[in-house]
């Protein structure tokens, strides 16, 4: 009986003690996770202000009003000999596909000078994006992967950069400007581009600004919402055709970004217009959040096309 009593005592001790190191190995795992998430956090803190002092430094350089150009009287040419035969539009055959044009403003793309102050800074600088008072940043362009992980002026930062799609050539006036950035979930880079998803703000925000090193630009906004980047599923749309030059691909490309769209707009989009278009990942990895803007063209006042915006109302 004795000897019972003492097999039973140790057995308990054993448990006991067993219970008393999981508690202790249960006890540093948790210290080990908090002090693991106070370093992530910590890190993250770094990186988003180390990105708001790149912003500041970029933005003041953008900002600093360039020396006036030196004004000299332009040669005159003299006129051609003969006149070139302009065929009657009757006769013409309709285009299929659009033709690379020359900036009009800048037909020899000359790097204007508040860019060629940017790209001292880092020479793969190529634009600047403002979002109402959401965004003003520098756009880069390198390849798909760099500033991923980098700021604009290239230093390591888990908030990355905002980036040209690489396969977008800027030597003459594209008809498609896409740019990618992260969706931060401090609203950092394109993470704000939630925002355009609310009616009320689309309608108070619709414009876009963004400028190439080459010329300025101002787009209203058309289309926003989620796409899938598979085929054959609910609101794909192939955005890489929107970089195409056929005219049909293009209208198609257009079509589904505004079935996609969570808003119905009233604003409308040719093929041949100048599209920018924004992309960040969701948080399904096959679907990306989009915010579609159309350049403003000639001639358009942006006060009517605010009026035209405000008519538009959520889809159920």
């Amino acid at each position: 009986m004795q000897g019972g009593q003492w097999k039973g005592r140790r057995r308990r001790k054993t448990r006991f003690r067993r219970f008393r190191w999981e508690r202790l190995a249960l006890a540093v795992a948790c210290v080990g996770m908090i002090v693991f998430a106070l370093v992530e956090i910590i890190g993250y803190g770094k990186d988003y202000f180390s990105a708001r002092r790149t912003a500041d430094t970029l933005r003041q350089v953008y900002q600093t009003e360039p020396p006036a150009p030196e004004i000299t009287a332009a040669p005159v040419s003299p006129p051609p000999a003969t006149a070139v035969p302009v065929l009657p539009e009757a006769t013409a055959a309709p285009a299929v596909a659009l033709e690379p044009v020359p900036y009009p403003d800048n037909p020899s793309a000359q790097i204007s000078k508040r860019f060629k102050a940017l790209r001292k800074e880092n020479k793969d600088i190529v634009g600047w994006l403002t979002l109402g008072t959401l965004l003003d940043e520098a756009v880069v362009q390198r390849d798909e992967e760099y500033y991923m992980n980098h700021d604009a002026l290239g230093k390591k930062n888990v908030n990355g950069a905002i980036f040209l799609d690489s396969g977008i050539s800027l030597k003459t006036r594209p008809y498609a400007l896409i740019l990618y950035g992260h969706n931060m979930k401090t609203g950092a880079m394109f993470g704000c581009l939630r925002n355009y998803e609310n009616l009320s703000y689309y309608h108070s925000e619709p414009f876009i600004t963004f400028d190439t090193m080459y010329e300025s630009g101002r787009y209203v906004i058309f289309a926003v919402g989620k796409v899938n980047t598979m085929e054959r599923v609910r609101n794909y749309v192939d955005l890489f055709a929107l970089r195409l030059l056929h005219l049909q691909e293009r209208q198609n490309a257009i079509d589904e970004l505004i079935k996609a769209s969570v808003h119905s707009c009233s604003v409308d989009v040719r093929p041949d217009d100048q599209l920018l278009v924004l992309v960040t990942c969701v948080e399904n990895e096959n679907e990306r959040r989009v915010v579609a803007a159309r350049r403003i063209r000639d001639g358009e006042n942006e006060a009517e096309l605010k009026k035209a915006v405000e008519r538009s109302w959520k889809k159920p």
